[in-house]
């Protein structure tokens, strides 16, 4: 009697226990890009806890399970992989892959139908320090005027896309650096040496920064303390 009743009292905290772990986990919604605006379709979503993984669907969006202080790691051949460290009130998670260097990445996107518009991959030009040696150019804008065909940098130090048509008084391009958009002048203050890397936006790329993004948009990415 006495042992079924310790039964009894295990199977009560099995379940018990089962229940608050039930609790604790929470389901939370994520989409996948790439430039910021594009969809990547069909990237894997891993999850650290279980090892599940589910793919994003054609809008780049996914929906999971995770557990407390979870983590994603996002993956798509062709990417650089993503890790995302959930925090516990996280309900909403949005991760931007960025293409590895060189064509063949751009190959895989469109090939593996990670990107579904090829031609809004296609309006993307990119360059990283791993392509080649930025320091044997003087300044930033060099390096624009010397890497990116169809770009021209005017007297002034505006940054010109042809083939983008304006629908603003100016026509030079939006210049974002790091996330943050900044005043053309300030390019002059950053040296090749500490650029990562550079992609030109135009097109639909360019939507997602709206009127401000219609003359196309050079994003610079800077080194910071772990790069080489």
């Amino acid at each position: 009697m006495k042992i079924n009743f310790l039964k009894l009292i295990v199977i009560c905290l099995f379940v018990v226990f089962g229940v608050q772990v039930n609790a604790q986990s929470q389901m939370i919604r994520g989409v996948v890009t790439t430039f910021d605006s594009i969809a990547v379709i069909g990237a894997e979503i891993i999850v650290k806890s279980t090892k599940e993984i589910i793919k994003s669907d054609t809008l780049g969006q996914f929906t999971v399970k995770v557990n407390p202080g979870d983590q994603l790691k996002v993956q798509a051949k062709g990417f650089s992989s993503e890790k995302v460290k959930l925090e516990d009130n996280t309900k909403l998670v949005a991760v931007n892959l960025k293409l590895k260097p060189g064509e063949k990445s751009k190959e895989y996107a469109i090939g593996y139908g990670y990107v579904k518009d090829a031609e809004k991959l296609n309006a993307v030009a990119q360059l990283s320090n791993k392509d080649m040696d930025f320091s044997q150019y003087s300044d930033i804008y060099d390096l624009i005027r010397g890497r990116f065909a169809g770009v021209q940098v005017q007297s002034n130090g505006d940054i010109i896309i042809r083939g983008v048509n304006s629908i603003t008084l100016s026509s030079a391009a939006l210049i974002v650096v790091d996330g943050m958009t900044v005043d053309q002048s300030l390019l002059s203050s950053i040296s090749p040496t500490n650029v990562k890397s550079i992609n030109i936006l135009k097109d639909g790329s360019s939507a997602i920064y709206g009127a401000r993004g219609a003359n196309g948009v050079v994003i610079i990415e800077t080194k910071r303390g772990d790069d080489e």
